[in-house]
């Protein structure tokens, strides 16, 4: 399939706007349903059509939307640092992840059982957020590399925040499963700007 800047801006909005999730829970201890949502049935989305289909439109990206575009246009006043690593962080630990066929296996499977959690529960039940923050602290967080997070140690130490943290970083990996998928690298971020933010303007 050939994939296009808009594409591409999508899967990258997705990104940044699980990084964006992760900073505000962390800081403030609360964010949306409406931004949390789509980002937690991505997961389960395996076969999709196209990439809208994977968050059930482009509108559920908005979040995402506005804090990549700020990054490209360089809006040093609104960019929020830890965002931006938390950010490119992911994108390496897909790297490694891709590689690494059994620990794929592993998350398959499992979220398949969970799927089963969320079609009896809903998508975003306690035990449902749990069940993905487990697969991400069983796989993802093994690796060497390791996204920090910082914040107020009050929000990070709540268990339920700190379930719902991983499993938005379980869903930034996602994202970058897709963004890697529609070609984008690293190298995009620093080279393409003006393609990206072409891309973004047609979402």
């Amino acid at each position: 399939m050939q994939y296009t800047a808009k594409d591409q801006a999508a899967a990258l909005s997705a990104i940044f706007q699980a990084a964006g999730l992760v900073e505000r829970l962390a800081k403030s201890g609360q964010i949306s349903e409406d931004q949390l949502e789509p980002l937690i049935s991505s997961l389960f989305v395996t076969s999709p059509d196209n990439v809208e289909d994977v968050y059930n439109g482009y509108h559920n990206l908005f979040t995402g939307r506005k804090i990549l575009k700020d990054v490209l246009q360089r809006q040093a006043d609104t960019i929020q640092a830890d965002t931006v690593r938390y950010a490119l962080t992911l994108i390496h630990l897909e790297r490694k992840l891709s590689r690494n066929r059994k620990m794929l296996s592993e998350i398959s499977q499992r979220l398949e059982r969970t799927k089963e959690q969320a079609n009896h529960f809903s998508m975003l039940h306690e035990n449902v957020i749990a069940s993905l923050a487990s697969i991400y602290l069983d796989t993802v967080s093994t690796f060497k590399t390791r996204v920090q997070v910082s914040g107020d140690l009050r929000h990070l130490q709540n268990p339920g925040n700190a379930d719902k943290i991983r499993a938005i970083l379980f869903a930034g990996i996602r994202a970058a499963i897709l963004w890697r998928q529609t070609g984008g690298s690293r190298w995009q971020l620093l080279l393409s700007r003006k393609k990206l933010l072409n891309g973004l303007s047609q979402l």
